[in-house]
């Protein structure tokens, strides 16, 4: 791969911890809890918690995976490995010397059975443990959700600022579309966190179109937006990103296994569509063991549909540590 070489360190910033742990390590932390589990057979299990090699999944299908490993994470002692582990495999599969990870803490709490300080703690614990064995700057995005409402919402909010000196390093909107769920109503929130210091993105322009990154962009201001694929649909919304500096979490093989991006030619024609603009974006897995990927494929990938020039896949690395919420 050129400069791309395993000696190149790479950054990744849009990962949910829920599709970043190894398949295996959930069967031991399932069994080690005594979660029943609808088969006994680990390949069964596979199956269950990642997308299928042999058929895409729809947009809802492969949301639906979320609900065995949120399941499976959903202690203390759970959370703190998965966080381990996903950073420690990041740095010694891929060179991953940058990590920013994202989940949210009440989709792990049981429904309110676990304690979300006590989620946030070890998920901190984690993420120190994994920082002291390996070079990796790493730091924890909270997630906010669309299918909640405000309150719960503002909640997590405080999570991620109680949490802000021990590794929390933003927050970001997620989760899927819920009629009725305005941006809007986010407004205040996301200016308090943004006081607070932290980093601001959301989920737009994946399973909306690109109506959804203009409105994310007029009301809650993020210095990211994840996926944003769908802006490409617009000129007038490629040019608002342009000149905003706002950067697009591009996570390709999510995307086409989601059928969000219907075809390689049409990721293709969007990455072009996105360089020609100006608009600028990293490169990423969104959740690289459920989706049977890591951030070196992606890239390898890109370069071998001649959908980015190895320099141009360089630059979307450069701009991952430049958009960092790691200070």
């Amino acid at each position: 791969m050129g400069r791309l070489g395993p000696e190149t360190k790479l950054a990744e910033l849009h990962v949910h911890l829920g599709g970043s742990v190894d398949p295996a390590v959930m069967w031991e932390i399932s069994h080690a809890q005594g979660i029943r589990l609808p088969t006994k057979d680990y390949w069964e299990f596979v199956d269950l918690v990642t997308v299928s090699k042999a058929r895409r999944k729809s947009f809802s299908d492969y949301l639906s995976l979320f609900k065995w490993t949120e399941l499976i994470q959903s202690s203390p002692t759970a959370i703190e490995r998965s966080v381990y582990q996903t950073i420690a495999g990041a740095y010694r599969k891929n060179n991953i010397t940058l990590l920013e990870l994202r989940f949210n803490p009440m989709k792990r709490n049981r429904g309110g059975e676990q304690d979300l300080d006590h989620i946030m703690m070890a998920a901190v614990r984690g993420l120190d443990r994994a920082s002291l064995e390996y070079p990796v700057k790493t730091g924890i995005i909270v997630c906010l959700d669309r299918t909640f409402g405000l309150k719960l919402n503002e909640i997590l909010f405080e999570k991620a600022k109680l949490f802000r000196s021990r590794g929390v390093v933003g927050i970001d909107m997620a989760g899927p579309a819920k009629e009725g769920f305005r941006y809007s109503e986010y407004a205040g929130l996301f200016r308090r966190a943004r006081r607070e210091g932290l980093g601001l993105t959301v989920h737009a322009g994946e399973d909306e179109g690109h109506e959804s990154v203009k409105e994310v962009m007029k009301h809650l201001e993020p210095d990211r937006i994840g996926h944003g694929v769908r802006a490409a649909e617009d000129e007038g919304t490629m040019e608002a990103l342009e000149k905003c500096g706002t950067v697009l979490e591009v996570c390709p093989t999510s995307n086409l296994n989601t059928g969000v991006v219907k075809s390689v030619g049409e990721m293709k024609r969007i990455l072009r569509a996105l360089r020609e603009h100006g608009v600028k974006f990293t490169l990423n897995t969104d959740g690289p063991e459920m989706l049977g990927t890591n951030l070196r494929r992606e890239m390898g990938f890109l370069l071998r549909e001649g959908a980015l020039s190895e320099e141009e896949v360089l630059q979307a690395n450069r701009t991952a540590f430049e958009a960092s919420f790691l200070r």
